[in-house]
């Protein structure tokens, strides 16, 4: 039970990274620390793992963490947290779907669409 518990986790997490990590802006020392990233984005785990829409405690932690990561290297720390949290996790179609779907239906405009192969290094302000 708990495995299935950290594997969605996981699953949510890499796919909501890069939701909060590509954004854009001025280069400074990192901030965003990765459990700031499990706590703002776990209540999205059943929105993209199951669809329908995301809950408003989701919604939340995407707004804050966006408001968050205003630096290319804390965006670039997310995108890393995310990627590390995913590794070994299998993930669909649907889940990347979902994932990529967020920011929009959280109301969060972002100039990049969600990939989970996205390379955390050309992650920009």
């Amino acid at each position: 039970m708990a495995s299935n518990l950290i594997t969605i986790l996981k699953l949510g997490l890499t796919v909501t990274l890069l939701y909060a990590v590509i954004g854009g802006g001025v280069t400074t020392e990192a901030t965003v620390t990765c459990n700031q990233v499990v706590s703002n984005l776990s209540p999205c785990i059943s929105y993209v793992t199951g669809g329908g829409s995301p809950s408003f405690n989701c919604c939340s932690g995407v707004r804050q963490l966006n408001k968050a990561a205003q630096t290319t290297p804390d965006r670039q720390d997310v995108c890393r947290c995310l990627k590390s949290l995913i590794n070994g996790v299998t993930y669909n179609g649907q889940n990347v779907a979902n994932a990529a779907a967020l920011p929009t239906k959280c109301g969060v405009n972002l100039p990049y669409t969600i990939n989970p192969n996205a390379d955390c290094s050309t992650i920009k302000m």
